[in-house]
């Protein structure tokens, strides 16, 4: 399985065996420990649930803190929890540690990440819209213009761009290229963008590249 969770840190830039500058994302993947294990025998589909970042004992539920305890991890517990769907049953066994070298250099990977908010914003800055004319009497210049219909239907249809909130949705960039591996600092130097601000926490899947 290769998946990890992960935390974006910010943009850099780093140069090819030709001299070509690559613009890259280094993003911490990992240590993750597995936290659960999901048999479709027990619970009826196959899965991992992992474990992220550290948080002490005394900020932790009582549940919760039971079902960590399972995993064997002593000390401050894993902040973050992300379950992970397998075709078939998962062999870990609890406790166990995943880091950075389960990705290799040039590997393809998909990353999740919530993107940043941006609050109420109109049709302009949300959809790109054009707006009204600026000059001969416009009045209308961030607006998005008529949205009724004639008598029938008399109605606005769903799914009409309107301003409303921006950002804070989940996004998933898919076949970003793994350009490095540090296998010391568990970093992941991947290239272009990946969605979310910096610090934020991002989920690393093995892309399924669709043959050409």
């Amino acid at each position: 399985m290769k998946s990890l969770i992960g935390r974006k840190i910010g943009m850099t830039q780093v140069y090819d065996d030709t001299g070509k500058i690559i613009p890259v994302t280094v993003v911490k993947a990992g240590p993750c420990v597995v936290v659960d294990v999901k048999t479709k025998e027990r619970n009826g589909y196959s899965a991992v649930q992992l474990g992220f970042g550290e948080r002490k004992v005394k900020n932790i539920t009582k549940p919760l803190l039971g079902h960590l305890k399972k995993c064997g991890v002593k000390g401050k517990q894993p902040a973050i929890l992300r379950e992970m769907r397998t075709k078939d049953d998962p062999e870990f066994e609890l406790g166990t540690v995943l880091s950075a070298d389960v990705f290799e250099e040039n590997d393809y990977i998909d990353v999740s990440g919530t993107i940043k908010g941006r609050g109420f914003q109109g049709v302009v800055k949300r959809y790109n819209f054009a707006g009204g004319r600026y000059s001969h009497g416009g009045g209308w210049k961030r607006k998005p213009g008529s949205i009724g219909q004639c008598e029938f239907p008399g109605r606005v249809d769903k799914g009409k761009k309107l301003p409303g909130q921006m950002g804070n949705v989940r996004r998933t960039t898919q076949n970003l290229q793994i350009v490095r591996v540090m296998l010391d600092d568990n970093v992941l130097l991947v290239k272009g963008a990946v969605p979310g601000p910096n610090g934020g926490t991002l989920l690393l899947r093995k892309a399924i590249k669709k043959s050409k």
